[in-house]
């Protein structure tokens, strides 16, 4: 009973990269992320993902949630919320169902939203399709 109380815990369990530590190479985890460190590689990520203010990542983020301070240099995919603080700096596209971005945050790529991207293709079909009859 004690081993799975314990692989509960390490499912949920937070990880910390810290300030002045630097990873060369991809990242997975199916608990929390905090990144104060630099990063080169993709991060995936099954639960939240933060990124501190000191943080950089040079690749690709997948997550669940995130909450972003630091520079990103790749694609962000969050399934769920996507939080650009203040300090945040994205150079790079944007994938999404939910998106805050605070005053002061630094985005430039381009931005897709769920719902909004399937109603974009959804209604460009039957247009594409009269404009080429017509």
């Amino acid at each position: 009973m004690g081993s799975s109380k314990n692989q509960v815990m390490d499912a949920s369990s937070v990880n910390l990269i810290g300030n002045g530590t630097k990873i060369i190479g991809d990242i997975s985890s199916a608990g929390d992320v905090r990144i104060d460190g630099t990063i080169t590689g993709n991060v995936v990520i099954s639960g939240k993902f933060v990124l501190g203010t000191h943080g950089i990542v040079e690749g690709n983020i997948t997550a669940t949630n995130a909450d972003l301070s630091g520079e990103v240099r790749g694609t962000v995919n969050v399934s769920e919320m996507l939080a650009l603080k203040g300090t945040a700096k994205i150079t790079g596209d944007i994938i999404t169902s939910k998106l805050m971005i605070d005053p002061g945050a630094i985005f430039t790529g381009t931005c897709n939203m769920g719902a909004k991207v399937k109603n974009m293709v959804q209604n460009s079909s039957p247009l594409n399709a009269a404009t080429k009859t017509a």
